[in-house]
């Protein structure tokens, strides 16, 4: 992996903990996504003109196709995140789903996409995967099993975790498709696949318009900075995506781990803050042995 591409990724792990961060505190749903989407579309629709005014007119329907694919991925991606926050643990659900999405599109990458992977490369990987799950319990998945309230509690962390992560899987494959063999601009990708979100989305958002004006009042900051800066995040990603192979960069993003390990634990107040350091700390010497590998 390029120099590039890995301060990419650590800059995008920074940002990528700190948006879910916000989007547990602000325990929405469908329509939180919704009130995001329309942000995202207001706060980068100059960068957005600006780069698509010739460009996406030329686009024809595998363009198209593509952009709309990932937006419906997305949706559903956030949308179970959203509902996993509001169920569970996000030092559960967080965890489970960045680790079992990347486990995924590697695999996809390596079986379907040529890509190929060193010894030291799949020990990395390996490294990023049982952190991850180190932090999503650990001992605590023990304990959790006396207590049938906690043990519920754990048991839809990992359901919603899981299911997130087979949506990561899902759009990190369709976009890296998209930015490294059909050459899409990444912020494009990204951009114009927000407005397939926001189609998709309105219909639930306004199925209780009653109700959404109290939201709004609730949760616009958290929105707005979601909004502001998840695309930042995911950008970087697809930049690092054209300076590295998807199965190195996809388990390499997971040093976000690092990050809400410390910050997420810390400010939710979410236990077993030892073990998932150290889950953490796993996750930085998989990713180092990524860079290497």
């Amino acid at each position: 992996m390029s120099l590039t591409a890995f301060g990419l990724i650590i800059v995008a792990g920074l940002i990528h903990a700190g948006w879910n961060i916000a989007a547990k505190r602000a325990g929405g749903d469908s329509r939180f996504a919704f009130f995001t989407s329309i942000l995202n579309m207001v706060v980068w629709a100059p960068l957005g003109w600006w780069l698509g005014r010739d460009v996406v007119p030329l686009w024809g329907a595998k363009e198209w196709g593509i952009v709309a694919l990932s937006g419906v991925l997305h949706v559903l991606y956030y949308v179970v995140l959203l509902r996993g926050y509001r169920k569970a643990d996000l030092t559960v659900v967080y965890p489970l789903a960045r680790g079992t999405g990347p486990l995924l599109s590697s695999m996809v990458a390596i079986t379907f996409l040529g890509e190929h992977l060193s010894a030291l490369g799949a020990l990395g990987i390996a490294g990023v995967v049982g952190g991850v799950f180190l932090i999503a319990g650990g001992p605590g998945l023990l304990r959790a099993a006396k207590d049938p309230v906690a043990r519920t509690r754990v048991h839809k962390g990992m359901l919603y975790g899981v299911l997130t992560g087979v949506f990561i899987a899902s759009y990190t494959v369709v976009d890296g498709y998209a930015v490294k063999v059909m050459l899409l601009s990444p912020i494009l990708v990204d951009y114009m696949g927000n407005l397939v979100r926001i189609v998709l989305l309105s219909p639930v958002a306004f199925r209780k318009p009653g109700e959404l004006m109290p939201l709004w009042k609730a949760q616009w900051k958290y929105a707005l900075l979601v909004a502001a800066v998840s695309p930042i995040a995911y950008v970087l990603v697809l930049y690092a995506m054209q300076h590295a192979p998807m199965s190195h960069v996809a388990p390499a993003r997971e040093v976000s781990m690092l990050f809400a390990a410390l910050i997420g634990g810390h400010l939710l107040k979410e236990g077993d803050r030892k073990a998932r350091i150290f889950g953490a700390v796993l996750i930085a010497a998989g990713v180092t042995a990524l860079g290497l590998g």
